[in-house]
């Protein structure tokens, strides 16, 4: 059997904690591989590696280090179809969405190539007699991001892209679940260049993630996660005097005004809700029609739309969504489906009882669908992260606005309408992180930032674009004066009235 194991230093690394995880085939429920899981020792290995590193790489000037992002690019694109059919291997995700995947990371890569224009400081030419004030930005040393198993290429890519192009070096302890692909691009980063030490993968479970936390010599940490274990992370990664971003879970809603285009918004939430088999942080699982009107309408379009939804396996071209992550996962989901039956809802659709033929033994489960949801239910309060799709009807505008805003998260919402003065002041009351106007997944192009709020992030700065490079550097300010040799009547001591 194929065992997965750590690249540290430039080398595979078997480990030597003994321990391992079980990598499925979501399509199969087969075991395919082992990965070796870190002790203390892999992880303290990796650092001391990036410490050597990051000595020399700060020193390569930016242009230089951006002609390996260039690379780094280069070769993601050239082995797209070998990553996408690696990660759908271990994920689950159709082929189609392992590629958008590893597409919208290559974006922040791409952001990353432009690096040498972002890290310009400022500059003030006579601050004062003869002074001048300019400001740099400067690496912060060893970073480390700890990554979820739903996007196994884009989050990786956004967090160590924009630190090695910084001038960091890395550490990166992906999921557990579907590791293959942060190696491979471990692997790719020092063929476009990069010296060995540079980005280092680790793999493992609470042992590896505390080892990280409390490493002295690891400089700052990002995190994509659930709520709890992100506010774990930042607490305790912040208590060891580490700059700390962490980002959890999500219950994004979508708004549909009566002016919608339903026919539209149907098509748009269908895929929001469902693709990915809902394994995503800005999935769209509640729909909030306004009106009874509304919510009959649109009821009776998506329930025909889910009738045309095919869940297949991963290779399957035509297939809407594949299997979820692993078995643990799929109970997981039945079981809230279930809790959403007891609490009261009405269940339209019951995908638990599907299977694919010749794939009994996947992890498979169809689209579902309730109706007449209310807020105390803990399936609404909560994060289910499959494809289950809850309607909470809304009377009014102002009940629309407030469903989202008083939820315990705030990753993303939507609201669908024609009326631009409805959409710019929902847009700006609404208290979220990020906002769609017609958009049901409003993921900022890579040159923005991607951030929540309330327990959708813990921490003060969000996800690349220019935020992650104030993450990534720390700003030095230089008060600077070349006196020309003569006794001057100024005294430049502070303080001072002169």
């Amino acid at each position: 059997m194929r065992n997965i194991t750590h690249f540290i230093d430039g080398v595979s690394v078997a480990g030597t904690s003994g321990h391992f995880g079980d990598i499925f085939n979501p399509n199969t429920g087969e075991v395919q591989a082992k990965v070796a899981l870190a002790s203390v020792k892999e992880v303290d290995a990796a650092v001391q590696s990036a410490l050597r590193a990051q000595q020399h790489w700060a020193l390569v000037n930016p242009q230089r280090r951006a002609r390996v992002m260039f690379d780094f690019k280069r070769l993601i694109e050239a082995n797209m179809n070998e990553l996408a059919e690696m990660l759908s291997s271990e994920h689950g995700k159709v082929i189609a969405d392992s590629k958008g995947d590893i597409q919208r990371g290559l974006e922040v890569i791409e952001f990353a190539c432009g690096i040498p224009h972002v890290l310009k400081g400022e500059y003030t030419e006579g601050a004062g007699p003869g002074i001048d004030v300019y400001s740099m930005r400067q690496p912060l040393g060893v970073c480390a991001g700890i990554t979820p198993f739903n996007f196994p290429a884009m989050i990786p890519m956004w967090m160590f892209g924009i630190s090695i192009a910084v001038g960091n070096t890395f550490i990166l302890k992906p999921s557990e679940k579907d590791p293959s692909v942060p190696v491979r691009l471990g692997e790719l980063m020092m063929e476009a260049g990069a010296p060995k030490g540079v980005l280092n993968v680790v793999h493992g479970d609470k042992v590896s993630v505390d080892a990280i936390l409390d490493h002295p010599d690891i400089k700052a940490v990002s995190f994509v996660g659930s709520s709890d274990i992100a506010h774990y992370v930042y607490s305790r990664g912040t208590q060891a005097g580490k700059r700390v971003q962490a980002m959890g879970g999500a219950k994004n809603h979508g708004i549909v005004m009566p002016d919608a285009d339903l026919d539209q918004a149907v098509k748009d939430i269908s895929g929001a809700a469902f693709g990915s088999a809902g394994e995503r942080c800005m999935a769209l699982p509640v729909v909030v029609p306004v009106g009874a009107k509304t919510a009959e309408a649109f009821r009776e379009k998506m329930l025909a739309e889910i009738e045309t939804l095919k869940v297949g396996i991963s290779t399957d071209t035509a297939a809407q969504y594949g299997p979820v992550v692993t078995a643990a996962h799929r109970r997981k989901i039945s079981d809230y489906i279930q809790l959403g039956v007891e609490e009261g809802a009405e269940l339209v659709v019951d995908g638990r009882g599907f299977s694919l033929q010749g794939y009994d033994k996947g992890f498979f489960i169809g689209p579902s669908m309730f109706d007449h949801v209310k807020t105390p239910m803990r399936t609404y309060q909560e994060e289910i992260f499959g494809p289950v799709l809850q309607m909470v009807r809304a009377e009014s505008f102002e009940e629309a606005v407030a469903l989202p805003s008083q939820h315990q998260y705030g990753n993303g919402v939507a609201i669908f309408t024609r009326n631009g003065r409805a959409a710019r002041e929902f847009a700006s009351r609404v208290n979220v992180g990020m906002v769609g106007i017609n958009v049901p997944i409003p993921v900022p192009v890579a040159y923005h930032s991607f951030g929540g709020w309330k327990r959708s992030a813990f921490g003060d700065t969000n996800q690349h674009g220019m935020e992650g490079v104030r993450f990534y550097t720390k700003t030095k300010t230089i008060t600077a004066r070349w006196p020309d040799g003569a006794t001057e009547d100024s005294a430049f001591i502070i303080p001072t009235m002169q």
